[in-house]
């Protein structure tokens, strides 16, 4: 504690003279004439310190009282000690910090980062014992504090050497146990990897150590040990085996398969290792965990989560079954036959232990974990979710967000069953990828089958949902964002169900759910509303929903129409009348007219898409002048934008030259044009197009040679490119290949050992490549080996790649889209059992008889609670009988006749022909 008063009023003054004796002054300027002593509250005045030598004017009795270094030299009984000037040589600067906390008030003084070490190394060379303590308690409450931004990452790591060097060893306590607790703050600093060895490994092996997900911290320690295994970076470089130590923390059977897969890049042996455990798992989890309890050694399988976690991230985790979660919040000292009884009945993705969980809920067998506002369970097909939901209602009372994202065994009974069970989450997401079938192909036949594994739930656990039509259930309060995309078992009544969230609901996005009807959409719109942002794009939504919107009067934040049919002119202008505060709008392919978007009079558009709709300039042109703020426009096939474009000459004085002067005062990022947006001049773009990312150019607009040359200059942040139906020189894609670092280019002629080039340059996790003849067999085993991580694998028109069969494809075991058409006939009968076998999380395959070399492919036999969404196989005009049969020898070239798409749900299983290849 700083004492009050100051040093030149004391009853037995002692001059200080203190001489800089740290390895920057001693190096220093030569010895200067002794200056005059100034009072203590005098040295706040410098900064920085005048000379190398400070006269200071203090208490000899404060100064004894308060230092036992001061004690020793003043207050001993040798002749020395009673002198009116003594000389002490140590750190200045740490000297004058102890000075002031000593003699300065203690209301104008404070620890500060910046002043701290100073103190410390103050405190321990003059051996101010107060001083100490107050440092300790200082540190221990700035690390303690909840926002990890307080304390400066580069400022730990400082203190840590100096505690090292020093011995301080409450430092040495609190730096790992702060590290360890804001781990997932910290791993994005720019110093992350200036850790030192030390302290990086005790943050890990502490207790408290809280990352969103077990990839997070594999992620910060691969990026750790590849910044210091290279000897520019440290003179003396940790071993090999130092590094091994570190990557032998990470749970790696609780890595994503995606993210293990992509390990094998630069860390070969453990990403190899990574993925057979985790294939491994898959194979018979139960096993694993039940040898686990045996052996006392179940720290391995539990997910991380401490007082301090706030998510959990579990996504593309296909090993990850009900029992990890549970086994995760349990109590270590519970025993070990409950342990197996637990793990035996929970692993099972039947699950109907009652018993079980009213065991835990009745005795308190769960850990409680109050700060977990996020659970990620997407991509786990292999979680119960029923037992999921109780295993959040047991463990996370304040959880605000659920994600369970391309997650077909998430049923709407479980929706219902979360809603009543965890009433106070916020945000639920269940989307799941869309139906392949549109309204626009031509269906010859479908029929559709219930799943037997997955039968509506009759769960004695799955309480009896309320009467929806009775008053506000006050249970229901907290459920403001559901997003069911893309989940076409989900029909009017189940949407009247959901309308119980009539008193929080505010977005909602049922896009793709093609079951529902406008009436069913509007009954559920008369009931919610306080919705104000709406995704309900390829939907029935028609006018009669419109006409609800009206009666409402919203203020509509964000509306997404796309691909709604059902609203005819009239209740479109309407609509355009009533939404003028909208800040995202897409209406493509709806009856959007001049007249209607006229009615338009909003001001804060960031995004718009009319793509496909008959609007011209002179409707268009006013709304990007009232929008100041637009960032995406999207006008793709708007044939009708430049009614008279054969009779423009010149890009000034017409309405093409005004349009292009109102992009120019935007700051557009994501750009789509066609029809009408030729010719353009270089000098027009550049102003509105400079920071454009994504950009698409298709049929009605032909860009010149020059403009595309010009690209890497008018958009010099250009990551994405799409250009339809345009004529591309070979000095343009040079020049693009050169001077675009963030495209990546491929080109029809692309050949085996340009793909091999091309793996060495870039980490791919999506693949597309059509009419790249030239490549053969041997690419398969480039593309697997070059980039294990891959999602996305499109192969099409690609020479003769399949013509030995798909093996190495299927090595790439985080596919979960492939698209196999016309490269090469060697794939055999068995591919889709094969691919669901092989690749736990295939959601999509795309497949066409023409590369079966065994008269067509087998039905799949056992899709059923996996992760496949849709499986479609083309077939052409030659083939004769079944629809999976191969023609017969001498047939003509083929030509697409139609498509065989088998779609699962959460219930079905549909089949379906389309006239056409999909």
């Amino acid at each position: 504690m700083a004492f009050a008063g100051d040093g030149e009023d004391a009853g037995d003054p002692v001059v200080l003279e203190i001489t800089d004796t740290s390895s920057a002054a001693a190096s220093g300027a030569p010895s200067l004439p002794c200056p005059a002593p100034v009072c203590v509250s005098y040295l706040a005045r410098f900064d920085p310190l005048p000379s190398p030598t400070v006269a200071v004017r203090a208490d000899r009795h404060r100064l004894i009282e308060s230092s036992s270094y001061f004690r020793a030299l003043l207050g001993g009984s040798f002749s020395e000690s009673g002198r009116a000037y003594v000389q002490v040589g140590c750190n200045l600067e740490a000297a004058v910090q102890v000075l002031r906390y000593l003699f300065e008030p203690s209301e104008s003084f404070t620890i500060t980062p910046d002043n701290f070490l100073p103190l410390l190394e103050g405190a321990l060379f003059l051996a101010v014992e107060g001083l100490l303590v107050e440092c300790e308690r200082w540190f221990r409450t700035m690390c303690s504090q909840t926002s990890a931004t307080i304390v400066p990452l580069d400022f730990i790591i400082e203190v840590w050497y100096f505690a090292q060097e020093h011995g301080v060893t409450f430092v040495q306590d609190i730096c790992p146990e702060y590290l360890a607790q804001n781990l997932a703050h910290v791993i994005s600093r720019r110093s992350f990897n200036k850790i030192p060895y030390g302290l990086l490994c005790s943050t890990i092996e502490c207790p408290h150590l809280t990352v969103d997900s077990e990839k997070q911290l594999c992620e910060a320690i691969l990026y750790w040990v590849s910044e210091n295994t290279k000897p520019c970076e440290r003179p003396n470089p940790n071993s090999v085996d130092d590094h091994l130590f570190l990557l032998s923390k990470v749970k790696i059977c609780l890595l994503p398969l995606e993210f293990a897969t992509g390990t094998k890049r630069h860390w070969f042996d453990f990403g190899s290792n990574t993925v057979c455990t985790i294939l491994n798992l898959l194979k018979d989890s139960l096993k694993t965990l039940m040898d686990a309890i045996a052996d006392g050694n179940m720290e391995g399988y539990c997910i991380r989560i401490t007082e301090y976690s706030k998510n959990i991230v579990l996504s593309g985790c296909p090993q990850i079954t009900t029992a990890f979660l549970y086994i995760s919040v349990l109590p270590t000292y519970l025993d070990v036959s409950f342990k197996r009884r637990i793990v035996s009945s929970y692993t099972q993705v039947d699950h109907q232990s009652l018993i079980l969980y009213d065991e835990l809920e009745k005795s308190a067998k769960t850990l409680l974990f109050r700060n977990v506002h996020m659970v990620d369970l997407s991509k786990c097909p292999n979680v119960h979710f029923g037992a999921a939901i109780d295993w959040l209602k047991l463990a996370f009372p304040e959880l605000r967000i659920l994600k369970a994202l391309y997650c077909l065994s998430f049923q709407f009974d479980d929706l219902l069953y979360l809603l009543l069970r965890c009433p106070w989450i916020d945000e639920i997401d269940m989307a799941i990828d869309k139906s392949t079938i549109t309204p626009r192909q031509s269906v010859v036949s479908s029929s559709s089958e219930v799943l037997g594994k997955l039968k509506r739930n009759s769960r004695k656990y799955y309480i009896s949902c309320p009467s929806y039509d009775r008053q506000p259930n006050l249970v229901f309060l907290n459920i403001s964002r559901l997003t069911l995309e893309g989940r076409d078992d989900i029909d009017d009544v189940d949407l009247l169900k959901i309308s119980v969230l009539k008193n929080s609901l505010c977005y909602i996005n049922i896009r793709n759910c093609t079951l529902l009807t406008d009436d069913g959409i509007s009954n559920f719109l008369l009931k919610c509303t306080k919705i104000h942002s709406m995704i309900v794009s390829y939907t029935s939504f028609g006018n009669r929903s419109i006409q609800t919107l009206h009666d409402m009067t919203f203020n509509i934040q964000e509306l997404h129409l796309g691909g709604c049919k059902g609203i005819d002119a009239a209740a479109m202008s309407q609509l355009m009348g009533m939404i003028n505060n909208t800040t995202f709008l897409c209406l493509r392919e709806t009856s959007l007219t001049d007249d209607a978007l006229c009615k338009f009079f909003g001001s804060s558009l960031e995004y718009l898409d009319v793509s496909e709709t008959v609007v011209s300039m002179s409707s268009l042109a006013p709304v990007i002048r009232r929008n100041c703020n637009l960032n995406c426009l999207k006008t793709a096939g708007c044939r009708s934008l430049l009614f008279e474009r054969d009779k423009v000459e010149h890009i000034s004085g017409n309405k093409y030259g005004d349009f292009l002067q109102e992009i120019g005062s935007t700051c557009l990022e994501d750009v789509e044009m066609g029809w009408g947006f030729c010719p353009i001049q270089i000098e027009d773009l550049i102003p509105s197009f400079s920071k454009v990312r994504n950009m698409a150019v298709g049929l009605g607009t032909t860009l010149a040679e020059n403009v595309l040359h010009s690209l890497p200059v008018i958009c010099p942040f250009l990551e994405s490119l799409t250009l339809r139906f345009q004529v591309i020189s070979d000095r343009v894609v040079r020049n693009l290949l050169e001077s675009s670092v963030n495209l990546q280019w491929v080109t029809p002629w692309i050949t085996n050992d340009d793909l091999t080039i091309l793996t060495k340059n870039c980490n791919l996790v999506e693949l597309s490549l059509s009419g790249c003849k030239l490549l053969d067999s041997s690419c398969q085993e480039i593309i697997a080996s070059g980039w294990p991580n891959l999602v996305l694998l499109h192969l099409e028109d690609c020479g003769q790649v399949t013509l030995g069969g798909v093996s190495s494809i299927l090595n790439c075991k985080a596919l979960e889209d492939v698209l196999l058409r016309h490269t090469g006939r060697g794939i055999r009968r068995s591919i889709v059992d094969d691919a669901i076998r092989e690749l736990p999380l295939l959601r999509k395959l795309a497949l066409d008889l023409c590369d079966a070399c065994e008269e067509g492919y087998d039905s799949p036999s056992n899709a059923e609670g996996k992760m496949m969404r849709s499986l479609r196989m083309s077939r052409c005009k030659t083939l004769r009988g079944s629809c999976l049969e191969l023609p017969s020898e001498g047939s003509s070239k083929p030509v697409h006749k139609d498509t065989v798409v088998l779609e699962w749900s959460s219930t079905r299983m549909t089949t379906t022909i389309v006239k056409e290849r999909v």
